[in-house]
């Protein structure tokens, strides 16, 4: 691994790199509230996290990456259009795998512009690209938003939409929700029973839990109005899983969904707007007939992407974590921005893993 002032070296080249190309130089402080994190991730974020308290602040958590706070920053005072460069350690807890570093060296590169996504989509490929220079790495792109777009034109409960939604960046319990709302998987005889009981309290015992009565009778009635939905069709399903399979270079991926999704408008803008940033990720010079786009790419990883996500990863190296990875987060913005939202794109870079790879020099 290289030297850690390699590393900081090479995070100076890389954040100059990003401000000549118009970036304006911010900091995000090292702590930052657990309060709004929670909120985004929910509590998956605790087994990443490193959590601290106090009296006066009350629950914190070193600072697990940039985009939260640059975001805030930016909806709280920032103007328009607006792009932010930054280049700081993120902390990040591994119970797993004791080879990888709970902190490392985060360089980024951040665009707030409502003008045109496709060509901020493309601005932040190609720049993070360039920034690579001859770094040994492979390209792999995706478009959560084809996804999304797919679960809102399902014919079925807008609760059952939330709950994909939810769920979109777990393929497991995203997949066992589908099979359940398609019919495919037996309601449990537990839930069954509850469900069709005149008095489901009749046995119960005293609350004492979170929840008080008032809030469990929600929940069971909702489930009743649940279990009279009708199932998904298996063409809705097919649809969705021939989707979910396309993994094929950028050009031939737009034609071949739009194959798959005629008559579909969400998909089908969904769609327009893939091709719209394949255009422009060819006119910023990128071989879009050899770059690779997978419709499943960054559903575990990349919980608030909402659009384009992309990474870079070392050639014959599996085992290493991306070198760079970004993408859109719309949604993001208007989850911060206390009623206001602007379109987001960015990107981040690992300089010590690119140093790896080019054995201590860029």
């Amino acid at each position: 691994m290289p030297s850690r002032l390699d590393t900081l070296a090479e995070a100076a080249r890389l954040h100059d790199v990003f401000v000549q190309a118009g970036a304006t130089d911010v900091y995000a402080d090292m702590l930052q509230s657990a309060e709004t994190l929670l909120d985004l991730y929910g509590e998956d974020i605790r087994a990443r996290a490193y959590v601290t308290s106090d009296a006066l602040r009350g629950e914190q958590m070193l600072r697990p990456d940039f985009t939260v706070p640059v975001v805030q920053m930016h909806m709280d005072h920032g103007a328009e259009p607006a792009r932010y460069t930054y280049n700081g350690v993120v902390f990040r807890r591994q119970e797993d795998d004791p080879s990888r570093p709970n902190e490392y060296i985060q360089v980024g590169y951040e665009v707030f512009d409502r003008a045109n996504p496709a060509e901020t989509d493309a601005e932040v490929f190609s720049l993070i690209n360039r920034a690579l220079g001859d770094v040994p790495v492979r390209a792999a792109t995706g478009d959560i938003g084809i996804l999304t777009a797919a679960v809102q034109g399902l014919n079925t409960s807008d609760r059952r939409k939330a709950a994909l939604m939810r769920h979109i960046w777990r393929p497991k319990r995203f997949r066992a929700l589908l099979d359940r709302f398609a019919g495919r998987l037996a309601v449990p005889d537990t839930r069954r029973a509850l469900l069709d009981a005149v008095d489901p309290f009749q046995f119960a015992g005293p609350f004492n839990g979170l929840r008080s009565k008032s809030e469990v009778t929600e929940r069971i009635d909702a489930l009743r109005v649940d279990a009279q939905t009708p199932h998904l069709s298996d063409a809705e399903l097919d649809l969705l899983d021939q989707i979910l399979s396309v993994k094929e270079t950028c050009r031939d991926a737009v034609a071949h969904l739009r194959e798959l999704t005629a008559g579909q408008t969400l998909l089908e803008q969904a769609v327009d707007r893939f091709g719209d940033r394949v255009a422009a990720l060819a006119d910023q010079g990128i071989d879009v007939d050899h770059l690779m786009f997978e419709a499943s790419y960054g559903r575990t990883s990349m919980e608030y992407y909402d659009g384009f996500v992309f990474g870079f990863y070392a050639e014959g190296h599996d085992d290493l974590p991306p070198v760079a990875t970004g993408g859109r987060y719309d949604a993001l913005t208007r989850r911060l921005g206390r009623g206001a939202e602007i379109p987001a794109v960015g990107g981040v870079i690992r300089p010590d893993l690119m140093l790896s790879l080019t054995g201590g020099a860029a």
